[in-house]
């Protein structure tokens, strides 16, 4: 065979090797988005931020709810079904990881976990999968050091005044946080004795209530009362039960975590109430910057950072439109 046979044999290959491959570069990105409590306004702000990095980019978002193992595994393959590539998470369980993990591989899907971080079988976190998340022992500890300033203001000496430690330490995040903002009242002069832990079943306000209730009548001896917990809805439920017994603002302050509607609703009532102030974290990075980078990593195959943790902002009745102007959220 002369060289000029071969010359046009090898740019027809090569031709058909771009036919071939074309449509696969062109090939339409989706990307699910999968959380555990759709009716919840952080995920539904999430979703809303993914929607919006969904329009930017070109992709097709695909809102999955996920409340529980058996849907988990169903949605990943119903994503696969539909031919997308990629996927974020916040599970509903951590110890659903291994699964989880196995599932994605099996279906050939990129997964991305946010606001809870996944753990293998002995409750290690699975380092290999991105992860964002929020740093809760960095939040926890705001939140401590706004309660120990805010009483150090009204003249109260820690010594004298009880602190509800709303906890569901079955959760990782959560005892983090919890954690934490012990640690900063203790540090700030609280005797440890005077921290009550106080666990619930479940992270909501009727729960919160109920642990602080016993709490409460376990401790006739406070006059003054600070309270904190996993989220607001949790601190909230401890305001609640102080307030049934007489204690109100001037004498208790409870701060929550996630500025939401709850808090903003506590903000608004004429008086002011036990709820001092929540340290607001933002769903924009969680959602948008998650959907982005799986969309890059499907596009460009760079793999997201393994570990991004954000933080928060403590906002009160007084600044609370500012605070939330400062996080790219709209005022309420």
């Amino acid at each position: 065979m002369n060289v000029k046979k071969i010359g046009c044999l090898i740019s027809v290959s090569i031709g058909l090797l771009f036919v071939s491959i074309a449509p696969r570069a062109e090939e339409p990105v989706k990307i699910g988005f999968l959380v555990k409590q759709p009716e919840e306004p952080w995920f539904q702000d999430e979703w809303k931020f993914a929607e919006i990095a969904a329009q930017q980019k070109g992709f097709t978002l695909v809102k999955i709810a996920a409340p529980s193992g058996e849907k988990v595994m169903s949605a990943i393959d119903n994503l696969a079904a539909q031919k997308a590539q990629g996927f974020v998470i916040c599970t509903p369980d951590v110890k659903l990881g291994p699964g989880i993990v196995a599932k994605a591989k099996a279906d050939g899907l990129k997964m991305m976990t946010v606001d809870d971080r996944l753990v293998d079988g002995s409750g290690k976190p699975i380092a290999s999968v991105p992860y964002m998340g929020i740093s809760a022992a960095a939040i926890g500890k705001q939140v401590g050091e706004s309660i120990a300033d805010e009483v150090k203001r009204r003249g109260w000496d820690l010594k004298d005044v009880g602190a509800i430690d709303v906890s569901y330490d079955q959760l990782p995040t959560s005892h983090e946080r919890t954690a934490a903002a012990a640690d900063a009242l203790v540090a700030a002069g609280m005797p440890r004795a005077n921290v009550i832990n106080s666990p619930m079943n479940h992270p909501d306000t009727e729960n919160g209530f109920n642990a602080a209730n016993i709490a409460l009548t376990k401790n006739p001896q406070f006059k003054h009362w600070v309270a904190f917990g996993l989220n607001d809805e949790s601190v909230l439920g401890a305001v609640r039960a102080a307030e049934g017994r007489g204690i109100k603002a001037d004498n208790m302050v409870a701060v929550g975590i996630g500025g939401s509607d709850s808090a903003l609703n506590e903000f608004k009532k004429p008086e002011r109430t036990g709820f001092f102030g929540t340290v607001i974290i933002s769903p924009k990075r969680h959602g948008e910057e998650t959907s982005e980078l799986v969309y890059e990593w499907i596009k460009t195959g760079k793999e997201p950072p393994l570990l991004t943790l954000t933080t928060g902002m403590l906002a009160t009745r007084d600044d609370v439109n500012e605070v939330r102007e400062k996080m790219g959220l709209a005022a309420k």
